[in-house]
């Protein structure tokens, strides 16, 4: 740092390599804690490196971390309560990086073990590689989210290994997958966003409450997840589906290109009682509603989303909906007769029908979507009425009573 040389040529810089040895911060722990002297202290890992990048404006490359501890430091009962060495704490990281990310095209970090996961309990990446190689276990944490991610553990044996406590786990557009598999014990909710197209898809939860597995067309799919309440299936086709025994399933929603081809993969399933269905983009929905409710038996609930309500109003045929009491449907294009009569046709085949909610979109124009709800709610004033609107890549809008009659009554 004496080097007139240096210091000149030192604000250009484009790469720093910043490594701390174990060793340099324990023995300057051992002589802090034996001297009330501050002139023993030995400057931490942060302090240095604030100093060395606070003048620089192209940093490309940036490494900073600590060397792997050796396995008598990881099987020791060691406490350590500071922060020296916590290099990914949110309140460092804010002190440098936004100052340093405009020309940033590599950044390596790599915490003390004890000290950065001592009390984490959720962690959250996004926009990254990440490799888990050698990675020290994670215990405490219960809540992982990892997004838009090239994750280097195809098999997703060391995130298994790693995190065994999760109870959440967020897996969104994360690739590098060719044969995953999630097992963990405790995990209670799961997304799962498979971007690659991996030949095998196994989901080991013993305590799994809620699954949302959304991918393009594995060649297999394995569940096991027993106590599985909420199960949202996305995906262009699947070939081999084998599911153990489901024991409370009750809420299902289905999306693919050919909607007939999942629903077959299902078997007699009594315990569902709310079901969704939608179709991708392109795909093929002619499916007859007797496969439908010889699969699903006791079905209370059901929703058409926009495609499937299309092919709904050509197919109808024998509907056979006795056992359904609430009725939903996204309405694409209101042809009004069409529309009306299919409603009829819902009625007369599903007499213990107490609730109709239809959404319209919301490129119909005004006037035919008051005039189709006027009609339905004077044709049948008994029924529970429910009206919305939706838009792809929004939010369903609902439209409160009040304001509907408010509507309806200054029409």
């Amino acid at each position: 740092m004496a080097s007139k040389t240096f210091n000149s040529v030192f604000p250009g810089l484009q790469s720093i390599d910043l490594q701390w040895r174990l060793k340099w911060y324990l023995e300057s722990r051992s002589r802090v804690s034996s001297s009330s002297s501050s002139s023993r202290f030995t400057p931490s890992l942060k302090r240095v490196f604030l100093n060395l990048v606070s003048n620089l404006s192209a940093l490309e490359s940036v490494r900073i971390g600590v060397e792997n501890p050796p396995p008598v430091v990881l099987n020791a009962d060691f406490e350590d309560d500071g922060d020296d060495l916590h290099i990914t704490d949110g309140g460092f990281l804010k002190e440098w990086l936004p100052r340093v990310s405009g020309a940033l095209k590599l950044l390596s970090l790599s915490d003390f073990w004890i000290q950065s996961s001592q009390n984490l309990i959720e962690l959250e990446r996004k926009n990254a590689w990440l490799s888990v190689q050698n990675m020290n276990a994670m215990p405490m944490l219960t809540s992982l989210t990892l997004e838009l991610i090239r994750l280097d553990d195809k098999n997703l044996i060391d995130l298994n290994t790693c995190f065994p406590n999760l109870q959440v786990l967020n897996l969104i557009d994360v690739r590098g997958l060719k044969m995953p598999m999630i097992h963990l014990l405790n995990l209670k909710t799961c997304h799962w966003t498979v971007t690659d197209s991996p030949s095998y898809i196994c989901i080991i939860t013993p305590n799994l409450i809620t699954l949302r597995l959304e991918c393009r067309s594995p060649a297999a799919l394995y569940i096991e997840a027993p106590l599985c309440y909420n199960l949202h299936l996305s995906l262009d086709h699947l070939n081999a589906f084998a599911v153990k025994k489901f024991q409370n399933l009750k809420t299902v929603q289905l999306e693919c290109s050919n909607i007939r081809s999942l629903i077959r993969k299902f078997h007699r399933m009594k315990i569902v009682e709310t079901l969704t269905l939608d179709i991708r983009a392109g795909g093929n929905s002619k499916f007859t509603l007797e496969v439908l409710f010889a699969t699903f038996l006791n079905i209370t609930s059901l929703c058409f989303k926009p495609r499937v309500w299309s092919e709904f109003e050509v197919w109808c045929g024998d509907i056979g909906l006795k056992g359904v009491k609430r009725f939903c449907g996204y309405l694409s294009v209101v042809d009004p007769l069409m529309t009306f009569a299919l409603v009829d046709r819902v009625l007369e085949e599903c007499f213990n029908c107490v609730e109709i909610s239809l959404l319209i979109h919301r490129g119909v124009a005004s006037n035919v979507s008051k005039h189709c709800i006027t009609k339905c709610m004077a044709q049948w004033p008994d029924l529970k009425w429910g009206w919305g609107i939706w838009e792809e890549g929004r939010e369903d809008s609902w439209i409160p009573e009040e304001q509907l009659l408010k509507t309806l009554e200054e029409e």
